[in-house]
């Protein structure tokens, strides 16, 4: 890739409401990426009624991965937590990178902090986000404590149209978690939304994933030889 052509990303979204977050990161860290977007919103439905991920949900999210690579992005960003644990055993079918959103936020927190609070809206990625850590805590030969708290009725809020209602029932939970834990996640990238209406900063670092991953996904694609230094360096600022 020459250094003048645009870099772009393919999004896979199970869910409307992360499509909002990771766009807003972009403008701010790296207006000059060119977003294709690839939605399979049933999925997240059906996520939440069954409570599980079948085979054939994965199938659907590699269908996705697979348009993506095939309009020829640069890069594949997964924005939904709760496929995240599929993603090492997908991207083997693909020569286009391939990033979760989460993974590189939760590494920071294994790293920065041995009590974690985890906030999640949808039933499963709270689970899911909660073995990731100690899992990865596990490798790094680390001990940690994770209080996971999930508040569906948040999740329902905002895909009614009421974010300010998802908002204030996200920021009493930090408020809560802040309390016990040194930091706190929110698990999915639809959550995002929250940290800008808190009146009074949390007393504990709360992280998301747009930023984290726009730096991850950019990255691996300058390492790669697929992106220049320059759009990588826009995600430090």
């Amino acid at each position: 890739m020459t250094e003048n052509k645009a870099i772009r990303i393919g999004l896979i979204h199970a869910t409307m409401n992360s499509v909002q977050p990771i766009c807003e990161a972009f403008r701010k860290h790296a207006p000059q990426v060119t977003l294709l977007h690839f939605m399979d919103e049933g999925l997240i439905f059906e996520l939440n009624e069954t409570g599980m991920i079948t085979t054939a949900m994965v199938r659907r999210l590699a269908s996705l991965i697979e348009r993506a690579e095939e309009s020829g992005v640069d890069g594949i960003l997964l924005t939904c937590s709760s496929f995240s644990p599929y993603v090492p055993q997908i991207r083997g079918l693909f020569s286009t990178p391939v990033v979760s959103a989460d993974t590189s936020m939760l590494e920071y927190a294994v790293q920065a902090a041995e009590r974690i609070g985890v906030i999640a809206t949808v039933g499963t990625a709270g689970p899911i986000t909660t073995e990731q850590l100690k899992q990865m805590a596990a490798d790094e030969g680390k001990t940690i404590k994770v209080r996971t708290e999930i508040v569906p009725e948040a999740f329902f809020a905002l895909q009614n149209g009421d974010g300010d209602r998802h908002d204030a029932l996200i920021r009493e939970k930090v408020a809560e978690l802040s309390a016990t834990c040194e930091i706190v996640l929110l698990a999915q990238m639809s959550m995002a939304r929250a940290l800008d209406s808190f009146a009074v900063q949390p007393s504990v670092p709360v992280l998301t994933s747009p930023d984290i991953s726009i730096r991850t996904i950019l990255e691996r694609l300058s390492m790669e030889g697929g992106g220049s230094g320059r759009q990588a360096d826009l995600t430090r600022k």
